[in-house]
């Protein structure tokens, strides 16, 4: 079994959608949750796919950078978070992935780079994410990197108890990283505007609910 992009897509879109309801409408039920760790990663995976084959990578950052302005407001609303939200995150994660492209003997210091800014900037996912994406850029299915995603997870223990507990079942994600076989599939045009529009619809389905 294998999955294209498009259909690693559908996958991150649906965990999402599922994490956030269980966000918004469903908080004690913990299976929403734990389905929900699984998006980020593919946002990953299909962010450092999309990095390797995008003709023009500033018009894919700029993409990123207007939804995840037009998205904002709608993401404060819902979540009354002072965050910002996942397309920073990847913003600042596709950055640090051309630039590792463009001077590959700077690597670990791109990625440390990276990982203090997000760190100090109120982005979702903070370090933690920066730190991810440069896994799974180097995804291969050993045992040295098995070692490193499950560290980086056990280490949120200690260095972030509060949000280790609900990040941990992330640690299995790499069952679905090699089973992406990272063929484009059809176009998903619709991707990344159902996440502004996916956010707008479940604040106003709680509006609704709630007058």
């Amino acid at each position: 079994m294998s999955l294209n992009n498009y259909q690693i897509k559908l996958l991150a879109a649906i965990l999402m959608l599922v994490d956030h309801i269980g966000v918004v409408f469903l908080p004690n039920i913990a299976i929403f949750r734990i389905l929900g760790r699984f998006s980020f990663p593919l946002f990953m995976l299909l962010l450092v796919d999309g990095e390797k084959h995008t003709r023009n990578v500033g018009q894919y950052g700029l993409r990123l950078l207007l939804l995840g302005i037009l998205s904002q407001p709608i993401y404060w609303l819902l979540f009354q978070s002072t965050q910002w939200n996942i397309l920073f995150s990847l913003l600042l994660g596709l950055i640090c992935l051309r630039l590792v492209r463009i001077f590959p003997q700077w690597r670990l210091l791109i990625w440390l780079g990276g990982g203090m800014i997000a760190q100090f900037l109120p982005i979702e996912y903070r370090a933690y994410g920066i730190v991810a994406i440069a896994l799974i850029q180097s995804f291969r299915l050993s045992v040295i990197w098995l070692a490193g995603w499950i560290g980086l997870h056990l280490s949120l223990l200690i260095l972030t108890p509060s949000f280790a507990p609900f990040q941990l079942p992330a640690i299995f994600v790499p069952f679905l990283l090699q089973i992406a076989n990272h063929q484009p599939g059809q176009k998903a045009r619709w991707f990344y505007l159902f996440y502004p529009s996916h956010l707008f619809a479940l604040w106003l389905l709680r509006y609704l609910l709630t007058t």
